[in-house]
């Protein structure tokens, strides 16, 4: 896969709605959660698609990055 760096808006655009691919944000990390069981229609646990979740990730999560560091990385966050 061809590293896709994104700014936060460009992100959005990744939300896994309407067959769009769903990513998301991690310490800058770009994961592609398309494929996960565990985001099905984007959304896990109230984290959704398109957005950094790294906050819900390090604060909230029992798992913490674990699970996503197993998906596919898609790119880095870039300034917008």
């Amino acid at each position: 896969m061809v590293e896709k760096n994104l700014t936060l808006a460009q992100l959005a655009q990744y939300d896994a709605q309407d067959g769009r691919p769903g990513y998301v944000a991690v310490d800058g990390v770009i994961y592609d959660v398309s494929n996960s069981p565990a985001w099905q229609n984007g959304e896990h646990h109230g984290n959704l698609a398109g957005h950094d979740v790294s906050k819900s990730i390090h604060e909230v999560s029992p798992h913490g990055i674990k699970n996503l560091a197993k998906l596919p990385v898609v790119g880095k966050v870039i300034p917008e």
